[in-house]
C-alpha cells in the first residue's frame, strides 16, 4: 500500500482543487476507483477491506471527495445547512442553485482527474451512497474512462426511489458535538441504518475518532449535500447507460431505501441486482468476502 497516494489538481472557477488518495496494489493491475459516500472521508473504505479487494488481482485507489479530509476545502463558499434546506423543501430551487459552488459533475470530474494524473486511462469505478452517485454520473458523462460501474447502497435522483426513514433522516441532519469525545458517542446513532445482525456502536465510535483525528470539518457537509441533491433525476441518462453495472444493497437499509437500489438496476440496460441480507447502509466485515467477490467478478474486464 502506499501511505498517500499524489495530489492532483484540477482547476474549476473555485479554484485549484487538490484530491487526496492512497492506493493499494500493483499498479499494473486493473484500477478500480473506490468514490466514498457523503461527509465520509476515504478511510470509510476500510484498507483491510482495500486490501482484500487488491489480493483479487486489482489496484485500488480510495480518495477524499472535495470538501473532505485532506482535500481541498471550499471555506470561501460558506452554505448553512438549514438555510439550504429549508430552500429546497420550499420549492425555490434558484435559491438553492446560488447557495451550491459546484456540482455532482464537478465532484465526478474530481476523480477522473485523478484517473488522469496516475495515468490510467479507464478504471473500474465502484461508489457508496452519495459516492454511488458520484459514479453513476462518471459513468453518464465520462463512459470513455469508466471500464464498469458497480452502485452500491444509493439511487437515481428520483424522489420516488430509496428514501430515507424519518428516523434516519433525523440523524443525517443532526450536528454531531465537535469536542472528539461527544463526536464519537453521537457516531452511535448511525445504528439506525446500519446491519441489524453486524452494526457495532464500537467499530462506529472508533471510526468516528479517526476521522475527527484526521480531518474533522463538519462546514464541507451542506456544500457536498447541495451538490448530491439539486443533480436531480439521473433516470433518462441510467437508461441509455452501456456500461457494464453491477447495483448492490443491503436490504437492512433504511438511509437509502433498497428501492434505490432496485429502480438503479431497472433503468440500466443488462444490469446485474445483487441484494444483500444482514447488510445496512454500511459494509459489515462479516460481509466483505461476498461484497469483493461479486465486485472481483464484476471488474472481471479489461
Amino acid at each position: 500500500m502506499a501511505p498517500q497516494g499524489d495530489v492532483h489538481q484540477n482547476a474549476t472557477h473555485s479554484g485549484t482543487i487538490r484530491i487526496e488518495h492512497e492506493t493499494f496494489g500493483d499498479p499494473s493491475h486493473p484500477a478500480v476507483l473506490l468514490v466514498m459516500g457523503f461527509g465520509t472521508q476515504l478511510i470509510g473504505w476500510d484498507a483491510d477491506f482495500c486490501r482484500m479487494l487488491a489480493a483479487r488481482g486489482r489496484y485500488v485507489i480510495r480518495y477524499d471527495n472535495r470538501d473532505c479530509g485532506l482535500s481541498t476545502k471550499l471555506d470561501e463558499h460558506p452554505v448553512h445547512l438549514g438555510d439550504f434546506i429549508t430552500a429546497v423543501t420550499s420549492g425555490e430551487f434558484d435559491q438553492a442553485l446560488a447557495m451550491a459552488p459546484y456540482s455532482l459533475l464537478d465532484m465526478a470530474r474530481d476523480g477522473v482527474d485523478l484517473l488522469t494524473k496516475l495515468g490510467i486511462a479507464r478504471a473500474h469505478v465502484v461508489g457508496s451512497s452519495m459516492g454511488g452517485m458520484i459514479a453513476q454520473k462518471m459513468a453518464i458523462e465520462f463512459p470513455d474512462r469508466v471500464l464498469s460501474l458497480t452502485s452500491m447502497m444509493s439511487s437515481t435522483g428520483e424522489q420516488e426511489y430509496g428514501q430515507s426513514t424519518p428516523e434516519a433522516q433525523q440523524v443525517l441532519f443532526s450536528p454531531r458535538p465537535a469536542d472528539r469525545d461527544g463526536y464519537m458517542a453521537a457516531a452511535e446513532r448511525e445504528l439506525v441504518w446500519a446491519s441489524r445482525r453486524y452494526g457495532d456502536a464500537a467499530q462506529l465510535r472508533a471510526l468516528a475518532a479517526a476521522s475527527h483525528d484526521r480531518a474533522y470539518y463538519p462546514a464541507g457537509v451542506p456544500r457536498q449535500l447541495a451538490a448530491m441533491i439539486l443533480d436531480g433525476s439521473r433516470a433518462d441518462a441510467l437508461k441509455a447507460l452501456n456500461v457494464p453495472t453491477l447495483v448492490i444493497h443491503g436490504l437492512d437499509d433504511t438511509l437509502i431505501d433498497p428501492s434505490g437500489g432496485r429502480r438503479t438496476a431497472e433503468l440500466v440496460p443488462g444490469a446485474r441486482l445483487l441484494l444483500v441480507e444482514d447488510m445496512g447502509h454500511d459494509r459489515p466485515a462479516a460481509l466483505w468476502p461476498h461484497l469483493i467477490d461479486a465486485i472481483a467478478e464484476h471488474t472481471d474486464i479489461r
